[in-house]
């Protein structure tokens, strides 16, 4: 049973959703606030840390910071009542694996547990690693995809979104991950330009026909090498 700490200090959303997620099979741990957050996360080791951004005594972000320091893999997901750019950003600078606005759809915060802790150890590459895709090698660092010794140079956004896919590889990269990492701002018109550079990548990675980038609906992008 996957281990959940939940740090949550609304009294009467923190049971419940607490209550909703071990009817789904999880073991979860509850904190009011960041201080308590923090004491429970020392004791234990945890798959997923479920942070509320605005909490008193700590907030989220300074908790999720604290957290890092001991654990830097550590998953984590931050839930919040703002949707500000400023604090989506804060939350993914921290290395936030997601993020949720309330009021969210609680199947939806299930679709997102379950894709990041169902990551494989081998998929945690770090951001400049090299990548082995199908029959491609891809090196962001120097922005070059190369088949068969033929090399093509991505432009800066390409790397950029075909490097979180592949770390990413058989798993959901949710949009708003990669629109506020590469393009800093989720709206109508970055997610349609987006959308113009996963086709872009599917054309590159045509000849390799193992590879497909599939479109999850609403949710995100999944590299799937067959």
């Amino acid at each position: 049973m996957k281990r959940i700490l939940l740090v949550e200090d609304d009294e009467a959303f923190g049971p419940m959703l607490k209550d909703f997620l071990e009817l789904n099979e999880y073991e979860v741990e509850l904190a009011v606030n960041g201080d308590e957050g923090l004491s429970k996360f020392a004791d234990g080791l945890w798959d997923l840390c479920i942070l509320d951004v605005m909490m008193p005594k700590r907030d989220g972000f300074s908790t999720a910071k604290e957290m890092r320091k001991a654990r830097p893999n550590q998953p984590l997901i931050f839930l919040t009542a703002k949707s500000m750019k400023e604090d989506m950003l804060e939350g993914f600078r921290l290395g936030a694996d997601d993020y949720l606005t309330k009021p969210f759809d609680t199947e939806l915060l299930l679709a997102k547990i379950r894709a990041i802790l169902h990551r494989q150890p081998g998929q945690s590459k770090q951001e400049g690693d090299k990548h082995h895709i199908g029959k491609y090698e891809f090196d962001p660092r120097l922005r070059i995809l190369t088949l068969n010794g033929e090399e093509r140079k991505l432009s800066p956004k390409e790397s950029q979104l075909l490097d979180l896919l592949a770390r990413h590889k058989n798993d959901l990269l949710p949009r708003s991950v990669a629109l506020v990492k590469i393009w800093k701002d989720e709206n109508y018109f970055t997610g349609r330009s987006m959308d113009v550079y996963v086709a872009k990548l599917r054309k590159y990675l045509s000849e390799d026909k193992a590879i497909e980038i599939q479109n999850v609906h609403g949710e995100g992008f999944i590299l799937v090498i067959n």
